[in-house]
């Protein structure tokens, strides 16, 4: 079994990893030349103001009385510059973002999982061509930047990084801070003349991040008055800083500034998908330039914004986030990064129509560049007969277009040159993903083979090892052989066509894995036989029945990724269960219990998705409930026969008891001390960490009795779940588990009502013993319906808590008991052991039925495999890289999900087994007798 199971795990983890090889991989390339426009450049100097996390309806619209929110950059906005909104990608992150505006590419989508601190890839940006750029902020951000810069001319000053507090008194500090430097900064370069000879230079860009917006808005949602206050903030402090560069440079009218945002965010205060509150973002240009604002009459948008926010006589000029980065390179004369993607924004631009069309030349040969030199990667590397050129942009054409250009420049026919370059820009831009994604379908089918072919062979394992369907088949030693090595031939020729087309090492992994998980199954080719004339003589319309309602059910499956509320209708399904099957006549209170906490629990996936209101009095009633239950399940213990329970085992049952009294306690008391701005109290923090880490060790002191280990297992995991709620979904596991200690009575009843074996005494059931291989049996149609009801619950675990399948339902308010600085890697942690709770008690309940019902846990197991594998090859094929970003990002995650769920699976299974049948023995005092 391990073997297999490892062998599962290795499959599972190459189909997981294989999306981002074959959607997203980094569409750098490199050994382009430096484009620069000819003509000078009508600033010296460029002030970039990045507000981290501030939505563009947030800096726009009116208060209730009809006042701006930032009055200074709205007068920018109606008297001296241009603005209009910047349209963001998915992943919506700080990082991806600040890349986008600096150095004019997106990120791919696998740039999130190495990190916001390092560079993981080498890129140029407009710091790294300017002359200098002193930037002042975050240390998350600032680094990166400097850190990929050839030379010294990138300087940094940031904060550290513990200031970044969500639950500290006003994070609108941190960006006073960034103002208050700028200001001492300018004024200590009067009497250093190095320093002022430097800043009087040209091609200088001053970078101001600015991160109190998005802490406030983590810490107290975008709609609070901290929020809202952080924003009228920046806007003094932005109105300080540029009538100080004015004045400093005597207002020599060479100053370009910019303010924008790399990022939205949710109502509810998070961030990193495609929703337009994440991805719409403002965008003010004003200064040297730039134009003035264009007075329109009418003016169409498919958003009802400019109404809103009263700017309906001011032309709104759109651009995508990468724009930005060509914008400020024109604006200040350096050239174009050499990975930019963005096309120059030509309305923001108040210059000759000559500039304007060298600019737009400009930007098209620094992207066609892009396109010669991923062209001729592909090349390198196709056998010359395979490769099949992208059409619109061959050699002839190129050269054809670039000549084309220059003529109309020449004869100061600019705006067909312009147009021109725009057609060339798009062309290239088509064909670089032309490039990027040349090999996709090819590696799509490969995982495909390889998906079906491992179904396919944990279908026949099953068939032939736990079921009677087949005789035992003599193999032909003769054939085997033969087949061994014609498969290790066709290895052979795939490696040798990768060989020749010198492919990365991964590519070998995705099409030889097809080549084994086949061979093996070819190879029970007469167990398929003996199979098919089995199914075939009388069972026919039996065998089609089922295949159908097993569809039905992996279908509803999937569906439920994208419509919550279909397990609803699933729970509602299965509450009917016992009348259907005429179970509830032999049980009637249990069957009658279990539909009302099916109904109980179908209430869940119905609720408003996590974290848009924290409810914490519902928490604390959560929390005094289950320790009311413990108090029961304690006294019905203590009178209970004597022979199940030591003084040990009572004492292990009060330290839960307390543990679950202590998390009620400090949800409720932090909660208060984060309301009153005094931050995280010290001892709660301890208390939280050691309830955590208690929790994994208390279960494994108690009895190991069926319902007494399953019911402390529970009790340990909810004093940690509490401490990680903040609203409805603390009830959810304890209906949850309601019904899994229901299921386990009911899958007796199933037994029995199958006439498949007698009835165990489950109050006595001692997992430590259960696992005698004698009393297994072979599997029966009803196991299927086993497995698919653990497949439902697991899926219903993770969506029933108000998760939505993207990365922006989590809730950072949920962490607050631990910790309030800002770490990802350890609140993604946490919030992931938020998610797991749940399945582990699903697992647990699973494992008590297996084992109740005398199966290996093999056997059912591999059915779930099935399952999951089937449903993850639906998401395999709804993958996209196109679309709206919304659709993108949530098509990543599901298939993400459903493998992660998978490999979880299988470790939850071994989880689940160390849980229920292992015991710590605490060492007792033995009494000495003198001899």
């Amino acid at each position: 079994i391990p073997v297999f199971i490892l062998a599962g795990l290795l499959v599972h983890c190459v189909f997981l990893v294989s999306i981002f090889d074959i959607y997203f991989s980094s569409p750098l390339v490199h050994g382009m030349t430096p484009q620069q426009t000819p003509l000078p450049p009508p600033a010296k100097r460029l002030v970039l103001f990045i507000a981290d996390g501030l939505r563009a309806d947030s800096l726009y619209e009116l208060n209730s009385n009809n006042t701006p929110q930032a009055p200074y950059l709205r007068g920018i906005l109606e008297n001296n510059g241009s603005w209009g909104i910047s349209h963001t990608r998915v992943p919506t992150e700080s990082r991806p973002g600040h890349v986008a505006l600096i150095a004019g590419f997106y990120e791919d989508v696998s740039a999130v999982a190495k990190g916001w601190k390092e560079n993981p890839v080498e890129f140029d940006s407009v710091f790294n061509e300017s002359k200098y750029t002193w930037s002042w902020g975050s240390p998350d951000i600032l680094p990166m930047f400097a850190k990929g810069a050839t030379g010294d001319h990138v300087y940094t000053s940031c904060y550290a990084a513990e200031s970044e507090d969500f639950g500290a008194q006003d994070a609108a500090k941190l960006d006073m801070w960034v103002f208050d430097r700028v200001k001492s900064f300018f004024n200590s370069s009067r009497s250093n003349q190095t320093l002022f000879s430097a800043l009087n230079e040209e091609k200088v860009v001053l970078f101001l991040h600015l991160l109190g917006i998005d802490t406030n808005g983590h810490a107290h949602r975008p709609n609070s008055r901290e929020y809202k206050e952080n924003i009228k903030k920046v806007d003094e402090g932005v109105k300080e800083i540029a009538s100080m560069i004015d004045n400093f440079y005597g207002n020599d009218g060479k100053t370009a500034f910019i303010l924008t945002s790399d990022h939205g965010m949710t109502d509810w205060g998070s961030h990193g998908a495609g929703h337009p509150s994440e991805t719409l973002t403002p965008l003010i240009v004003w200064g040297a330039g730039v134009n003035y604002p264009q007075k329109v009459t009418s003016q169409f948008f498919e958003d009802n914004f400019l109404k809103e926010w009263k700017l309906e006589n001011f032309k709104r000029l759109d651009v995508n986030q990468a724009d930005i980065a060509p914008l400020m390179a024109s604006l200040i004369g350096v050239p174009f990064p050499l990975n930019s993607v963005g096309t120059l924004p030509l309305e923001y631009l108040n210059n000759s129509a000559h500039f304007k069309a060298e600019s737009m030349f400009t930007n098209a040969v620094q992207i066609l560049e892009q396109f010669k030199v991923k062209m001729s990667q592909k090349k390198e590397t196709t056998l010359s007969f395979l490769f099949t050129p992208f059409k619109p942009l061959s050699d002839s054409e190129q050269i054809n277009f670039l000549k084309k250009t220059r003529l109309y420049i020449q004869q100061q026919k600019y705006d067909e040159a312009v147009s021109l370059c725009k057609t060339l820009i798009n062309l290239a831009l088509e064909g670089l993903s032309y490039y990027h994604t040349y090999d996709r379908l090819f590696l799509g089918l490969s995982i495909a083979m390889g998906f079906v072919g491992w179904t396919t062979y944990v279908i026949l394992v099953i068939i032939k090892t736990h079921t009677n369907l087949t005789k035992t088949v003599q193999t032909n030693n003769k054939e085997s052989t033969v087949l061994f090595y014609s498969f290790a031939f066709v290895g052979m020729i795939i490696a040798f066509f990768l060989l020749i087309q010198t492919c990365p090492w991964t590519y070998y992994v995705y099409c030889l894995l097809p080549v084994p998980v086949w061979y093996a199954v070819v190879r029970e080719l007469p167990v398929i036989q003996d199979l098919a004339t089995n199914l075939m003589s009388p069972h026919i319309g039996q065998s089609i029945g089922f295949l159908l309602v097993c569809t039905l059910g992996i279908e509803i499956l999937v569906f439920s990724f994208f419509y919550r509320s279909t397990l609803t209708i699933g729970l509602l399904v299965f509450a009917g269960w016992p009348v259907i099957t005429q179970l509830w006549v032999q049980a009637k209170t249990t069957a009658l219990i279990w539909t009302l906490l099916c109904v109980l629990l179908a209430i869940f996936p119905l609720m408003p998705v996590v974290g848009r209101e924290p409810n914490i009095p519902l928490v604390i009633a959560t929390g005094l409930l289950t320790f009311l239950i413990s108090c029961f399940s304690l006294s019905s213990l203590c009178k209970s026969e004597n022979k199940y329970r030591s003084n040990e085992d009572l004492k292990v049952r009060f330290y839960q008891m307390l543990s679950i009294a202590l998390s009620t306690y400090v949800v409720s008391s932090t909660h208060d001390s984060l309301k009153n701005k005094q931050g995280l109290p010290v001892l709660n923090q301890i208390i939280s960490w050691m309830t955590l880490v208690s929790s994994s060790v208390l279960p494994l002191l108690s009895p190991t009795f069926l319902f007494q280990r399953l019911f402390s297992i529970l009790l340990s995991l909810m004093s940690t779940y509490l401490l990680l709620s903040t609203g409805y979904e603390a009830l959810f596991p304890l209906v949850l588990s309601g019904l899994m200690f229901v299921w386990i009575n009911m899958e007796q009843e199933a037994l029995q009502h199958y006439g498949l074996s007698f009835k165990p005494k489950l109050a006595v059931f001692n997992f430590a013993y259960a696992t005698d291989i004698t009393q297994f049996r072979q599997l029966h149609l009803d196991d299927v319906r086993r497995s698919f009801f653990f497949v439902f619950f697991i899926v219903t675990a993770f969506f029933g808590t108000g998760n939505i399948a993207s990365i922006n339902s989590f809730d950072p308010a949920s962490v607050y008991c631990f910790l309030t600085v800002f770490s990802p890697f350890m609140m993604g942690g946490l919030l992931v052991l938020k998610v797991v709770i749940p399945f582990v008690l699903v697992s647990c309940a699973f494992e008590a039925v297996q084992v109740t019902t005398q199966l290996s846990s093999k056997s059912l197991f591999l059915i779930v495999l099935v399952i999951s594998d089937i449903m993850a090859l639906h998401f395999f094929f709804l993958v996209k890289d196109y679309g709206s970003w919304l659709d993108i990002g949530t098509s990543i995650s599901h298939y993400v999900l459903v493998m992660s769920l998978t490999i979880f699976m299988m470790l939850m299974n071994g989880l689940a087994q160390l849980l229920t049948a292992k015991r710590l023995e605490l060492p007792r005092r033995t009494k000495h007798h003198s001899t």
